[in-house]
């Protein structure tokens, strides 16, 4: 038993193995360190647009245009946002359109108090249906949504994987798509221009209503057409024409325009967009509302004149949407 004990020996720092282990312990340390002195790629995604990457990618530097910036606007109050019904690709948005509280709620508020979701949109499934067809005869590229209001047809599309660049001057209906884009995951999707797409750079007039913030125009008239008795406020706010802004070698899938009335002035700010050849150039969706562009001094007939000059011959009527396309 007593040749069982051995006295302790001191262990030699200076033997190779511990040396080894001392090694690769101070490069473990080393590394990380490094490491947390390198933050990762805040947007990882690599289907991330170089016009969404880069802070000043539309314009040269003298125009001084930038995307909307969410992260350094006001919270918008309240935010009242649920679920949309029946898509294939569901998403959440906000509501800017409360209506008045409580005589009169919103109908997708007593639908929140039912327990159900949204009320799918129509702008919504149609926007899913063409993507999704797009995707499937492989093609890529982004969507152009002009008049978004509070994104119900960009965050249709967002969601998909789709990337997306929204035109909207009104400044409570860009916090609501600041909700959700925080709603929806799509920050590294979506690019905002808190501006109205036209054929000219500049300021122009622009005329919202109280309470409708959905039916605001260039024209009072058009603004008011629907809700005669609502307060509508004029304010200056940026024009842009989309070919300011969209590189020739930015492939667009869709280019959608709801703008109550100012459809020929997008549409003639993006002729070069439009010029492009079959199969390059973009399926188009309009609002062709005649009462609403006769506010604007345009017509059905000037809009469908002026697609058969950039090579737009084959367009269907769904509602009070154009679908437009070149073949």
């Amino acid at each position: 038993m007593a040749n069982a004990w051995k006295k302790h020996q001191p262990t030699n720092l200076l033997t190779p193995k511990p040396l080894l282990l001392l090694f690769a312990l101070s490069l473990l340390l080393l590394t990380f360190f490094f490491l947390s002195s390198h933050p990762s790629n805040p947007n990882p995604n690599p289907q991330t647009l170089s016009l969404i990457s880069n802070p000043n990618p539309y314009l040269k530097p003298t125009k001084n245009i930038h995307p909307f910036n969410c992260y350094t606007t006001p919270q918008s109050h309240p935010v009242i946002a649920n679920l949309v019904e029946g898509l294939e690709y569901p998403f959440l948005y906000s509501l800017s359109d409360l209506g008045s509280l409580p005589e009169k709620p919103h109908k997708n508020i007593v639908r929140i108090l039912k327990g159900k979701p949204f009320r799918r949109p129509d702008i919504s499934v149609t926007v899913q249906e063409v993507l999704g067809k797009t995707r499937g005869e492989g093609k890529t590229g982004i969507f152009v949504d002009v008049g978004a209001n509070v994104g119900m047809a960009t965050f249709a599309a967002a969601v998909m994987g789709f990337r997306v660049l929204a035109f909207e001057p009104v400044f409570e209906n860009l916090q609501r798509i600041c909700d959700g884009v925080y709603f929806n995951r799509v920050g590294n999707l979506v690019t905002v221009v808190e501006a109205a797409a036209s054929d000219r750079l500049g300021n122009i007039t622009f005329h919202k209503l109280v309470g409708r913030l959905d039916n605001s125009a260039v024209s009072a008239t058009g603004a008011k057409m629907a809700f005669k008795s609502n307060e509508e406020v004029a304010l200056q706010v940026r024009s842009i024409p989309l070919d300011e802004l969209i590189p020739e070698s930015e492939p667009v899938l869709l280019l959608k325009i709801d703008v109550q009335g100012w459809e020929y002035h997008v549409l003639k700010g993006a002729s070069k967009l439009l010029s492009r050849k079959k199969g390059e150039a973009p399926y188009i969706i309009y609002e062709e509302d005649e009462s609403l562009l006769q506010a604007s001094n345009s017509s059905a007939k000037e809009i469908r004149d002026f697609l058969r000059t950039v090579g737009y011959h084959d367009c269907t009527q769904h509602g009070t949407d154009a679908h437009c396309i070149k073949n």
